[in-house]
Formats: structure tokens, sequence, C-alpha cells
């Protein structure tokens, strides 16, 4: 409960029912409160208290050399992820698929040279010119020769193949999660300039440029002007009669015929002095009342009101 609601509810126990003209009370707004997920300095302040702000507008910027050196980072290791899944992907990079290619001509050149030698030799070994070890060497050469075909071609086809299904996984899950980390940090980055969430006032900085506001803690404090209302206490003898739904009148400087709802009637009674509740003590127990003022612009919190039914 707010000082203001102690004193009045405490002036309200003296005296009893309400005066004929009516219920005292005080205006009161529901505050919306802008605070960082994270500490950090603050380095600028771009709104004055008691100034209108429209939501979106930047109320007040914090230091964030820290985080967008974490974004630096962040954004490198999705790059190099993208990079490795890109790799896995084509296969082998195109010079290498180059050198393979050359070396695989190379072999099937002399895979044919050693099958033409073959050829003459067992010829020349029909006319009993050479001997069976000569046929039996170039034999085994033209054999070294289409096994060595065979080998490049076969790494010539690995080379052209894109990676595993599982590595083609692990860098994709890798991606995913540099991915991840640099959306943290651009969220971490954002989180450094404060801006208003709705459109009102701003009451109240709870911290000057150059102070340091802890993670969560409130720095700003807004309120919406066309949603305040008025906090009155009804003596017990009183309540029957102050319902939610009852409109009254609200009378104060600058309040041009205001007319506020009764929104809310407190349960329990409250009262200052710790006594019984006997029958002769009940008179001194008052309700708390809150009532939404219709057209409450220019209005401010913590005004004095005096509240009264309609007919």
């Amino acid at each position: 409960m707010s000082v203001w609601a102690e004193v009045l509810g405490f002036v309200a126990s003296l005296f009893g029912a309400a005066a004929p003209s009516g219920y005292n009370g005080y205006l009161e707004a529901d505050y919306v409160y802008v605070a960082p997920l994270s500490a950090g300095r603050i380095v600028a302040l771009d709104a004055a208290e008691g100034s209108a702000v429209t939501a979106g507008q930047v109320l007040a910027r914090l230091d964030d050399q820290a985080q967008r050196a974490a974004l630096q980072g962040a954004e490198a290791a999705v790059a190099q992820a993208r990079a490795n899944l890109d790799n896995l992907a084509t296969g082998s990079r195109e010079a290498e698929v180059a050198v393979i290619r050359a070396s695989l001509k190379k072999a099937q050149a002399d895979r044919d040279l050693a099958a033409a030698t073959l050829e003459r030799t067992l010829n020349l070994a029909g006319q009993g010119q050479v001997s069976a070890a000569k046929v039996d060497q170039d034999r085994a050469a033209a054999a070294a020769s289409a096994a060595s075909v065979e080998q490049l071609a076969a790494q010539l086809a690995v080379a052209q193949l894109p990676a595993r299904e599982a590595q083609r996984g692990a860098a994709e899950a890798a991606l995913a999660v540099a991915e991840a980390q640099a959306d943290s940090a651009r969220i971490a980055l954002a989180d450094r300039v404060l801006e208003a969430p709705i459109s009102g006032v701003l009451d109240r900085s709870f911290y000057q440029v150059g102070e340091v506001a802890g993670s969560g803690a409130p720095v700003l404090a807004l309120f919406d002007p066309g949603k305040v209302k008025a906090i009155f206490f009804v003596p017990e003898a009183l309540r029957a009669g102050i319902v939610p739904g009852v409109k009254l009148s609200v009378a104060c400087d600058g309040c041009g015929g205001a007319v506020a709802v009764v929104s809310r009637v407190a349960s329990e009674p409250q009262y200052t002095p710790p006594i019984l509740y006997s029958r002769d003590e009940r008179g001194r127990l008052v309700f708390r009342v809150e009532a939404v003022v219709q057209g409450a612009a220019g209005l401010q919190p913590g005004q004095p009101v005096t509240l009264q039914a309609l007919p």
C-alpha cells in the first residue's frame, strides 16, 4: 500500500462516514517500468522527466562495447560454420579435382603404352626373339598401369562426391548453434537501447548518466495519463452503496468535470488502531475503493480529488 493510502485510510478511520461534499481521495497510475535484461552503464538519457513519450521512442542508452564485440565474434562463427557446410556439400575444391584428373590422364596414357608394349613383346616371344622373363615383366607393367588408372578413377569419383550424411549433419548442427548464438548476441545488443513500451508520460528516471543499472533493475517509470484511477476510502456504513460500475463525479483543480467509474472495492476493511471488531468500533472501519477516471488527460498521480456519487 502507498503512503497516500495509509494517510487517507487513517483520516477516514478517524472521521467515519463521508462528508456531504463527497469522498476525499487521490489519483494513482499503474506504472510501467523499463529495465535492461543485463547490467550496464548508462551513457545517455534521451527523455526528461515529465515529458510525453510515444511507444518505441528511445528513452535511454547503455554502454554496448562488449555486446558489439560479442556480436562480431558470433557472426564470424556463423560465417565459418556456413563455409564448412558448403565445403562438405560440394566435395573437394576444383583445384584438387583438377590434379587428380591430370594424374588419371597420365595413368591412362601409361596404361595404353604398357598394353602396346606387352602386345609387341608377345609377338616377339612367339617368334622366339624375347625371353619368357621379358614377357612376364611387360605383362606385370601392363597390369600395374591398369590398376593405377582404376585407383585414380576411384579417387576422382570420391573427390566429386559430397560429404557423408553424418558429417553433413554435424556441420548443419554447428551452423544452427552459431546462428542461435548470433541471434542471442543481437538481442543483447538491442537491449542496450531502452525504448518506451507504451505511449504516455515519463514520470521518473531512477539513474543518472554514468551510473550502472543492475540486471532487471528499473531505469525509468512511465504511466498512461488516460488510465489514471482515483483511490478513496468508504466508511463501513456506506460501503453497500459503492459497488463496481457506480459512477462518481470528480472534483479537483483541473479536473474539468471528469467522471470516475468504480472498478474495485476491497473485500477486507482497514483501520489504523489494532482494535477488535466490536459493534461500537465498526464505524471506524473503511474500505479501499478504486475508480477509473474517464477523461483524465492532464491529471497527475498523487493529485487530491473529491468524488461524489452521481444522481
